[in-house]
């Protein structure tokens, strides 16, 4: 008979030794909670497990997850090129290396005799991973350089895909795809508790629960269900503090982050035809308030828990460095069952059928970008 997804994934994580977590490069914070809870929950097993997610800053929101600190931005080396010397007639008297021209030459000066490139052999290492898990990403293309520049890594690796969206598409050896979920951190919960249930801890329940209530909006989004309310008195029984959760997630906030959504609200407009609210952020916004980019999702949160009539949320802002002057990046979020994605393919979005995220390079101003994106929206939702 053969197994379930649900114990194939047992069975990997008996057999394999050291895993890399990952998600997409947008990851909100189902994204951040899960992968900090399937960490600690592999951890448990005495699994060396690592979260890598493509030049990741963590979300200040996210600081009072213990282990949120240890997410990585890169990999580092997932291999190693082995070079073997062959001296046992010869011995070795010196070894040196210099770079030239982008080419590296190693220098091995034998005690005896001569070193020919019969005694010479070449390997790559076992890659430094023997599985990964991807969280809460639709395809392997929205893990951005982590997958561009590792695609034999990814091809010779087992993968297992978990996810509760709709658009996933299914790119793993193994997909645990559960379109009846309403966050992958309560699919997560879910299989935890067919795995190992009593190793299930106050800190993992905390992370869990926090990717809850940030991909629900504190449970007042339309996919929130029954299981999901359960599961989250499940986690609070467990030790989850959801107070604490929501106050970082929604009640703490910086003077940097009022001040940006100041300048939001200064630039905001309304479509009420379509039912589209958008507004844009400067360069200038951003020096002024001492902001980043990393305070945008709490800008895109304040957008929606203010503006509850909204189909769509649409936030572009420029480039905060002045080296990235034609750069414009924008934020799109649909709450009306429509596929975000979808509706901004012209942008070469990266996301999903809620959220997605699309980059800009030219020579058009800020007003010039928001015009275009608006009025093909427009046109999009007019159409159907």
């Amino acid at each position: 008979m053969a197994l379930s997804e649900i114990e194939q994934i047992k069975k990997l994580i008996e057999e394999k030794k050291h895993i890399l977590i990952t998600f997409r490069t947008d990851g909100r914070g189902d994204a951040i909670g899960s992968a900090i809870a399937w960490r600690s929950f592999l951890h448990a097993q005495g699994k060396r497990a690592e979260i890598v997610c493509s030049d990741f800053v963590l979300p200040g929101a996210y600081r009072f997850l213990p282990a949120a600190g240890l997410v990585k931005a890169s990999p580092g080396h997932l291999q190693k090129f082995i070079l073997t010397v062959d001296i046992d007639k010869t011995g070795i008297q010196e070894l040196s290396y210099d770079v030239k021209d982008a080419h590296l030459r190693i220098f091995i000066t034998p005690k005896t005799g001569f070193i020919t490139k019969d005694d010479i052999r070449t390997a790559q290492s076992d890659f430094q991973y023997d599985l990964v898990f991807v969280l809460d990403t639709p395809d392997l293309n929205s893990l951005g350089k982590l997958y561009a520049n590792n695609t034999d890594f990814f091809y010779q690796t087992t993968t297992v895909n978990i996810d509760h969206q709709a658009g996933n598409e299914h790119f793993g050896q193994l997909n645990l795809v559960d379109l009846t979920a309403s966050t992958t951190a309560e699919l997560l919960y879910r299989l935890m508790n067919e795995i190992k249930p009593e190793i299930i801890n106050t800190e993992m329940a905390t992370a869990l629960l926090t990717g809850m209530i940030a991909g629900t909006g504190s449970f007042k989004k339309n996919n929130v269900r029954p299981r999901t309310l359960a599961v989250a008195s499940e986690l609070v029984n467990l030790g989850a503090d959801r107070g604490t959760i929501v106050k970082n997630l929604f009640q703490t906030k910086s003077i940097a982050t009022f001040k940006l959504w100041g300048a939001a609200l200064t630039h905001l407009e309304h479509d009420p035809g379509i039912g589209l609210v958008w507004s844009s952020i400067t360069r200038e916004d951003f020096i002024r308030a001492g902001a980043n980019e990393n305070d945008l999702a709490e800008i895109i949160d304040e957008l929606i828990a203010n503006s509850p009539a909204a189909k769509f949320i649409l936030l572009l802002h420029e480039h905060p460095q002045p080296s990235d002057a034609h750069t414009i990046h924008g934020i799109f979020q649909v709450s009306n069952g429509r596929q975000a994605k979808e509706l901004m393919l012209p942008f070469a979005p990266q996301g999903d059928s809620e959220q997605c995220t699309f980059t800009i390079n030219g020579q058009k101003t800020l007003r010039e970008v928001e015009q275009d994106v608006v009025s093909h929206l427009k046109k999009q939702t007019l159409q159907t």
